[in-house]
């Protein structure tokens, strides 16, 4: 028995599927395809381990229809041709009763000519594509392929899920019921598997094969929190913990250390990362970490992200490499996020205070005798194009939010708003 517990629980049937049941619960629409094996496209879009490829696997078991795979990882647009070449030969025979069913897992790791080459044989009815995709298909899928399939959101496991499948684990794998196992709390299995079934199924695996044959198989919170302290990587997909290296990865960028960053990006790089993924978090890194302290940052940040979208792997690695170290050796400052989240908790204790009259727009009439606008004072009209006045609501006062760090050009900009605001103020 050399298969994962994963591969060896893998449901056949919709009768042995758990979750999903806004999709495949009694008479929903996914449950209706299959029984009457009339199967339109569809992209199934979750995250890892919510049953994607298995419910592709169970549609194909289901219908009588020819059934090709393609993995987007390793697939190039020839393996689409040829794919494809054989749908039509299947669907021109007179030997098949139903159209061919293309099932391509990772859709979102197709560049735009690949999700071409799909585009006319999906709207000539040559074949019916299911895609699977951990990305949100707005985004990752071109836009007339997207308007000719379905999008089916698969959620995380619940608990509730998650005790289900444990049960039929227990009691089901061939392996698993004929050791002695004691479960006497589940809180730390379900929080590591975080709605992931292979995760939960993987971590069970571990916890079997680290028990001796002789020994019961203890299913705790200590057992299993230490068990996976000293695998970190045994129950993830590609052998790394996905959530803690770009943690690591992440507070290496924001902690200046180029050659950690890089050694991280390795990591992901190696462990079959989004690209995607990868450039989205050094955009959010650029915006929160460096912020005002570099403004450049953002843009190269964003650049990065629009160049992976055009060339994907490997020659990405480039500049992901190329920002990475940017972003290390830049200066820091989260001046601007701490004032947003500031702004936020003020608004969320102070409600909606009403605009000053002043600030308002008076687009009629009666909105001037009303007072709206009134005694507006226009920026440009006063030296240096600037001129005290209130801005915030009254009942604020002027509340200070953004706090400069201490980087020159935040310095030269707090030194700037000091002039406008303080000079010559004897309150100040």
């Amino acid at each position: 028995m050399n298969l994962p517990l994963a591969e060896r629980l893998r449901p056949r049937s919709l009768d042995d599927y758990i979750g999903q049941t806004h999709l495949v619960g009694p008479g929903t629409i996914l449950r209706g395809m299959i029984a009457t094996g009339n199967i339109s496209s569809f992209i199934l879009w979750g995250p890892p381990g919510v049953g994607k490829t298995t419910l592709a696997k169970i549609i194909a078991n289901s219908v009588d229809a020819p059934f090709y795979t393609l993995s987007a990882v390793h697939s190039g647009v020839k393996d689409v041709r040829d794919v494809l070449d054989k749908c039509r030969h299947d669907a021109a025979s007179m030997f098949t009763s139903r159209r061919p069913i293309l099932f391509i897992d990772e859709i979102h790791r197709f560049n735009k000519s690949q999700q071409d080459s799909l585009l006319a044989a999906v709207e000539t009815g040559v074949v019916t594509l299911i895609g699977a995709t951990t990305e949100n298909p707005s985004f990752e899928v071109i836009r007339p392929l997207l308007s000719r399939a379905q999008v089916y959101v698969l959620n995380p496991l619940t608990e509730e899920e998650l005790q289900q499948l444990l049960d039929r684990a227990l009691t089901h794998d061939p392996v698993l019921k004929e050791r002695k196992v004691r479960v006497e709390s589940t809180v730390a299995l379900f929080r590591f598997a975080g709605g992931d079934a292979r995760k939960l199924l993987n971590i069970l695996d571990l916890l079997l094969q680290s028990t001796p044959e002789t020994d019961e198989i203890v299913i705790d919170d200590a057992v299993v929190t230490d068990r996976l302290q000293k695998n970190p990587a045994a129950y993830d997909k590609n052998g790394e913990m996905h959530y803690d290296i770009i943690s690591a990865f992440i507070k290496s960028v924001r902690g200046s250390d180029p050659d950690a960053a890089v050694y991280w990006l390795a990591r992901m790089i190696e462990g079959g990362e989004e690209p995607e993924f990868i450039a989205r978090r050094l955009c959010i890194l650029a915006a929160e970490d460096i912020g005002l302290a570099n403004p450049n940052a953002l843009l190269l940040a964003n650049s990065t992200f629009d160049i992976i979208r055009k060339i994907g792997w490997p020659e990405g690695r480039i500049p992901l490499a190329e920002c990475t170290v940017y972003l290390a050796t830049s200066p820091k400052s989260n001046s601007a996020y701490m004032a947003i989240n500031n702004a936020l908790e003020l608004v969320r204790n102070t409600g909606n205070l009403p605009v000053p009259l002043h600030l308002r727009n008076a687009p009629t009439a009666l909105m001037k005798k009303m007072g709206y606008g009134a005694d507006y004072k226009y920026s440009h009209d006063y030296p240096s194009h600037f001129v005290r006045q209130q801005f915030m609501p009254d009942a604020l006062g002027h509340p200070v939010l953004w706090h400069p760090a201490d980087n020159p050009a935040e310095q030269r900009s707090a030194a700037l708003q000091y002039d406008r605001w303080h000079k010559d103020d004897k309150s100040s």
